[in-house]
């Protein structure tokens, strides 16, 4: 059975959060709320909506960043979260396969693995993907 995810409509939020409708709306149009919408075209807010838009209430009415800020704020939360994935991925990934690692490089000398100094000065690393075999 599916779970239902409890969700809110904006005059809900908008009492909950002791901030008016418009105000909603308008932080969907600058894009820092992507609420859903009933077949209705009612929004309809989750609970990480709800998360996102305290992080968008304490940012602009405790620090006062104005809302080029938050947007610039969030999205850097956004990316900090997709790294963190990331490394995780990566580290599990080390873990699962330490005994592999170890074993290969006990047959590797120094010498082949040593990566000349200008190649590693043109290496970019951007990204890290696991190829599962």
């Amino acid at each position: 059975m599916k779970k239902r995810v409890k969700t809110y409509t904006i005059s809900a939020v908008a009492e909950l959060y002791d901030i008016h409708p418009q105000t909603l709306r308008m932080y969907e149009r600058e894009g820092l709320l992507k609420p859903s919408r009933s077949e209705g075209n009612t929004r309809l807010y989750e609970d990480s909506d709800l998360e996102r838009l305290e992080v968008i209430l304490a940012l602009t009415r405790d620090l006062g960043v104005n809302l080029a800020g938050v947007e610039i704020i969030l999205n850097m939360r956004e990316k900090m979260d997709a790294m963190q994935r990331e490394f995780e991925r990566f580290f599990d990934y080390v873990r699962d396969h330490a005994a592999e690692f170890s074993s290969s490089a006990e047959s590797v000398t120094k010498t082949d693995a040593l990566i000349p100094v200008s190649r590693l000065r043109r290496m970019r690393v951007t990204e890290f993907h696991i190829d599962e075999e």
